[in-house]
């Protein structure tokens, strides 16, 4: 019943964040573009960041991520074989306060993470979303890996998904199986 409980929860969570991209879509400066130049090239998934939030992932789910790749260009997003053409992207500025507000939960003993517990030091942070059809990664959601990122540094990025964030690095060597 607790797993079935934070699924729940997960898929009301995954809600409310599409809705609230949907609105800053709709903010000045948040306009569709191409994927920015910054996160062109392969990333590669090292690790998952430990925080105070509830998943609907568990450690299956979440070690099937790790050593994955996520490919940006300004022709494509891939993540494994799941592929958008032409993808658009919308960049803003998060502050630290908004990051808690949109991925902490809002009652007591609720999930709560902060910029800072993902390893992100400043008062805010670039934040990059690539829009896609919605993808069947498991069952408790429909994001893709990497469709939602925070810029750490020009070689780090932080995405979450199903509420368990997560740290990739560019990929310095050239792809095994190129894409395009």
């Amino acid at each position: 019943k607790n797993s079935l409980n934070s699924a729940v929860m997960c898929l009301k969570v995954v809600d409310t964040f599409r809705v609230v991209i949907g609105l800053i879509c709709l903010v000045p400066g948040a306009s569709a573009q191409p994927i920015p130049r910054e996160l062109w090239g392969r990333w590669i998934v090292r690790r998952d960041l430990p925080t105070h939030m509830i998943s609907c992932w568990g450690d299956e789910e979440t070690r099937k991520l790790l050593g994955t790749e996520i490919e940006y260009s300004g022709e494509l997003f891939r993540w494994k074989e799941i592929v958008t053409k032409n993808p658009t992207a919308a960049t803003t500025i998060i502050t630290a306060r908004q990051f808690h507000d949109e991925y902490s939960g809002q009652g007591a003993g609720s999930s709560d993470v902060t910029l800072k517990e993902v390893g992100i030091n400043a008062g805010q942070a670039r934040r990059i979303t690539i829009r896609h059809p919605d993808a069947h990664i498991s069952g408790a959601t429909v994001e893709v890996p990497g469709d939602d990122v925070l810029v750490k540094d020009q070689n780090t990025i932080i995405f979450s998904v199903c509420s368990v964030f997560f740290e990739a690095k560019r990929a310095t060597n050239p792809p095994a199986n190129p894409t395009h």
